[in-house]
């Protein structure tokens, strides 16, 4: 296994956020696997889901996930919101789950000031009673996948962050 932090999470609940700021306490690097497919297949995730659809987009995670496997350690890994899935996810790194309900996810990008453009790169966050059903279904998963969970919901990034490092030493 190798020595990476893989966040995963519910879409939008701040992974990006807390991967940088665990990146900077710790002095690893971050990598984020959406950010990672654009770079590989060069489009965006909206482009790649609207020409080849979530299967399609499924197999170049777990294409990401492979290459992760191969060539990275000491990382901080922000995943994409289904990134759970990968078969060797527990081969990555020790695997953390953020966890907040869906309505607070839903009401923090709401009222992002770049809410627009937040919910427009996310095609699954386009119909809110799809999003709560795909939150409910993946919730269980989320959790038999992490080697731990942490609650961010109503918390600074800071003492999500701390609570990270405490929990991963022990």
């Amino acid at each position: 296994m190798a020595d990476n932090i893989i966040l995963i999470g519910f879409m939008g609940v701040g992974k990006g956020r807390c991967a940088r700021e665990l990146a900077a306490r710790t002095g690893r690097f971050t990598v984020d696997t959406d950010d990672l497919i654009e770079t590989m297949v060069k489009m965006k995730i909206r482009t790649i889901f609207q020409e080849h659809g979530e299967p399609g987009f499924r197999e170049m995670e777990q294409q990401a996930a492979d290459w992760l496997e191969y060539h990275v350690s000491g990382t901080v890994v922000s995943s994409g919101g289904g990134f759970f899935m990968v078969k060797n996810l527990n081969r990555l790194g020790r695997v953390v789950y953020l966890h907040s309900s869906v309505e607070e996810i839903l009401a923090a990008i709401r009222s992002h000031p770049k809410a627009k453009k937040k919910i427009k790169k996310r095609p699954l966050l386009q119909d809110p009673a799809q999003t709560e059903k795909l939150f409910n279904d993946r919730l269980p998963q989320y959790r038999r996948a992490a080697d731990i969970e942490i609650s961010v919901q109503n918390r600074e990034i800071v003492d999500v962050v701390e609570e990270i490092i405490d929990r991963l030493r022990s």
